[in-house]
């Protein structure tokens, strides 16, 4: 989302001196441009908790605000993502990210929704930010409305633009995963090809599964059935009675 200009400079050389402001900052991100900006966000979110359910080293959030002032200073130096990811860090609700209050972590992964009204600031100056300053590895732009979509990973400190797969997708080396489309929305896919999914997904797969072998399972008991009664007819025939049969 459009913000304040920020600068190039890091969280190192602090002045001494100045009076720290508190670390449990509250974010201050604008409203987002429409539904489906806010419903991509949320969907970016809970997939890669369920994903990691497991996992306690990560931290991954939307439309909050990242404060880097090498100041550290609320009023300067800010920008709120709309999707991130920090690894290597402690799985806690935050307020917002705090970069001097995080042991000068930024996030390993950044995706940014298009619109009208941020497209020119998310290909450009915040961009370069995530690459100069942030040196966020991995950087994705997507749009809910056009499906533009292009990723980049930083190669010698430079964002090189990462190749698409026949389908599309493109690798997050930091993730583990692939990012593509399905149903347009932005998804997660596995290494091997599958659709991440949600908790409500994943249970409807289990019970579908559970249902086909269910069906599987009365299918045989029919077969066997029928096999049965024809046996029976052929001891009939034969002048024996099936219920004699031991």
């Amino acid at each position: 989302m459009s913000q304040p200009l920020a600068t190039t400079s890091t969280v190192e050389d602090v002045t001494e001196g100045i009076i720290f402001p508190p670390g449990d900052l509250y974010s201050d991100e604008p409203p987002l441009e429409s539904d489906q900006h806010r419903e991509q966000i949320e969907l970016l979110v809970r997939l890669i908790k369920w994903w990691w359910r497991e996992r306690q080293d990560f931290y991954a959030t939307g439309n909050l605000t990242i404060y880097f002032s090498p100041n550290q200073k609320k009023s300067e130096d800010f920008r709120g993502p709309d999707f991130f990811v920090v690894l290597d860090t402690e799985k806690k609700d935050r307020k917002s990210w705090v970069v001097w209050q995080e042991d000068g972590k930024y996030p390993n992964v950044i995706i940014e929704l298009l619109s009208d009204s941020t497209a020119a600031v998310d290909k450009g100056l915040k961009k370069q930010i995530y690459q100069n300053t942030f040196r966020t590895p991995d950087y994705f732009w997507f749009d809910p409305v056009s499906l533009e979509f292009q990723g980049f990973h930083i190669v010698d400190g430079q964002y090189q633009q990462l190749k698409p797969t026949p389908e599309n997708w493109l690798w997050s080396q930091q993730l583990g995963l692939y990012l593509g489309i399905a149903e347009r929305k932005l998804r997660f896919f596995t290494p091997d090809g599958q659709l991440v999914p949600l908790s409500e997904e994943e249970t409807n797969q289990q019970l579908q599964q559970a249902n086909q072998q269910l069906q599987q399972v009365n299918q045989q008991l029919e077969q066997e059935r029928q096999r049965a009664e024809r046996l029976a007819e052929r001891l009939r025939a034969a002048g024996i009675d099936p219920e004699q049969v031991v």
